[in-house]
C-alpha cells in the first residue's frame, strides 16, 4: 500500500503537470495535487498511530483525501472528456484504493 499510495500520487502529479494552468485550471490542480499527495502522506503517518483510534482517524484522513482526489479527477474528466484514456487509469486506481482503505477501516471498528 505504501508504494500505491505514492505512485498514484506521481500519477496525479504527471497528469496535473501536463494541464494547461489556465485561470479555471489552476484551482482545480492545486486541489487535485493537494488531495493526490495527502493520500501517500497520511497513509505513512498510520504506521505511527499511537492508539487503535489513532489509527483509524488517520484512516479516515487517507479515505477523505481520496475521496477528495476523485472528485477533482471527475471534473477534469468532465473538462477534457478527450484525455479519458489518462484519466480513467488514474481515477481506476483512487477508487480501488479507496475501497481498500474503507474495508480497512470496517474491519478495524469491529
Amino acid at each position: 500500500m505504501l508504494n500505491r499510495t505514492k505512485a498514484f500520487a506521481c500519477d496525479v502529479l504527471k497528469f496535473c503537470s501536463s494541464i494547461d494552468h489556465s485561470v479555471i485550471n489552476k484551482p482545480l490542480i492545486y486541489q487535485l495535487v493537494k488531495a493526490g499527495t495527502s493520500v501517500g502522506a497520511n497513509y505513512r503517518a498510520t504506521r505511527r498511530a499511537k492508539s487503535k483510534a489513532d489509527f483509524v482517524n488517520k484512516f479516515k484522513i487517507v479515505e477523505e483525501e481520496l475521496d477528495e482526489s476523485l472528485f477533482f479527477l471527475e471534473i477534469f474528466l468532465f473538462l477534457y472528456p478527450e484525455r479519458e484514456e489518462e484519466i480513467k487509469p488514474i481515477e481506476n486506481e483512487g477508487q480501488e484504493l479507496l475501497r481498500i482503505i474503507v474495508a480497512s477501516i470496517n474491519s478495524l471498528k469491529s
